[in-house]
């Protein structure tokens, strides 16, 4: 990004003209404050990563949106977004652990439906995005492996394709169907 730091109302104005540049450059300016705050609430370093990632993407997402108004700074909304996401992400781990307590485990049939499901979803995403979640779930790909094999630039750009991939897929299976469809 230069010598300069660019101002918050400079980064959102290269956002909007889509810049993914931008993503970077947020991701390796705030990553140590972000990663200590859910590392220092019971969070492991792959956690805190991946919740960052999410929570750089859901503002990129939000910025390029003409009615988006920054009434703070860039750090403080994203750390706000993260705090946000790490806190559902505990109450999910309490109640899948509370759920494997009372032996709601899955059997082998139910796990089939549901990966047949998944695979439809996936096979509604464009080619890109299916080849990255497949690489990452299905083969256990590295992001360096991933950005290899797609011809991406590094494997900050695999992680942030990855996150645009997966929540499209999510709001894929949101509009398609109900949770119950994964767990009766």
């Amino acid at each position: 990004m230069g010598l300069f730091s660019p101002s918050d109302s400079q980064l959102i104005q290269r956002i909007r003209k889509g810049d993914e540049s931008v993503l970077d450059y947020l991701y390796k300016k705030n990553y140590k404050m972000m990663t200590k705050m859910i590392i220092k609430n019971n969070g492991t370093e792959e956690e805190a990563q991946d919740i960052y990632q999410e929570a750089i993407v859901i503002f990129w997402q939000k910025a390029r949106r003409d009615d988006f108004v920054l009434t703070s700074k860039i750090s403080t909304f994203v750390y706000s977004v993260c705090q946000n996401l790490w806190r559902k992400e505990l109450e999910r781990k309490s109640k899948l652990s509370s759920d494997m307590v009372e032996g709601k485990e899955y059997n082998d049939f139910e796990k089939e439906e549901r990966d047949a499901i998944i695979a439809k979803c996936l096979n509604s995403l464009g080619e890109t995005c299916k080849k990255v979640l497949m690489y990452y779930y299905f083969d256990n790909y590295s992001m360096q492996e991933i950005a290899e094999k797609l011809g991406f630039a590094n494997a900050d750009t695999a992680k942030t394709k990855k996150y645009k991939c997966k929540k499209e897929l999510d709001e894929y299976i949101k509009s398609n169907y109900k949770a119950t469809d994964f767990l009766d």
